[in-house]
């Protein structure tokens, strides 16, 4: 029996985190650029998204590009930004037909004009379908995130507008970029890293943990379905 099959249909978390974790180690074993690996794991975004959608997860939220990713290589960079908007075009006719909302988390104010341009138009085209919402953590930080969210209130204090006794959980949980979306049950990390790695700090308080040696381009549905019968 497939691990798919053990699954509890009245079981599935509602909100699934995913650290894809893997791409350049990947290409290096296969004796390929490390693009390479980035292209493959493209594809296992496709393949799980499409997964999770089926088994009926509520948000899918994948850690694709952290703060800290902006010291990579330049020629990396701009490679990569050119792959999310190649993806964007080519991926958003599938969020339509699957009725899959496609939101983010994150400084997307950093990204280049065209690639924020693209993105933000795949945002709003699917901003009114009721299924699976894929929230895509870009030029994302979880220390950033609670940085910019002590600003806020603290903005909010000095204003009048909030007394410092009033401050709780809450309200903190209100001023992060998560705001309308509920915390992870379950968080997967690839490759065989034991860390979070700056990913949802204050969001993965209660979470289940999952770590697998799988390389993210590697990482395939009957691994997806293993995880969730482990968190299970």
């Amino acid at each position: 029996m497939g691990y798919k099959e053990q699954i509890q249909k009245d079981r599935i978390p509602r909100h699934i985190a995913i650290i894809m974790d893997g791409n350049g180690r990947w290409a290096k074993r296969q004796g390929l650029a490390r693009m390479f690996g980035h292209r493959q794991g493209v594809e296992t975004v496709h393949c799980i998204t499409e997964a999770a959608a089926e088994l009926g997860v509520e948000y899918l939220t994948l850690y694709a590009f952290s703060t800290e990713n902006w010291n990579r290589p330049k020629e990396e960079v701009d490679a990569l930004m050119t792959l999310l908007v190649d993806t964007i075009a080519k991926e958003t006719p599938t969020l339509m037909k699957n009725n899959i909302r496609l939101q983010t988390i994150g400084d997307i104010s950093r990204l280049p004009q065209a690639t924020h341009d693209k993105f933000v138009a795949c945002i709003e085209q699917t901003s009114s379908n009721t299924g699976l919402r894929l929230v895509i953590a870009l030029s994302y930080s979880a220390r950033w995130e609670i940085i910019y969210a002590t600003q806020q209130i603290a903005d909010a204090v000095k204003k009048g507008n909030m007394l410092v006794e009033d401050i709780n959980e809450e309200t903190i949980s209100s001023y992060l970029t998560t705001a309308q979306i509920p915390d992870p049950d379950l968080l997967i990390r690839t490759s065989g890293e034991l860390r979070i790695s700056n990913f949802l700090l204050w969001q993965l308080a209660y979470a289940e943990l999952y770590f697998t040696d799988c390389l993210w381009p590697e990482f395939t549905n009957e691994d997806f379905y293993h995880a969730i019968v482990d968190y299970q």
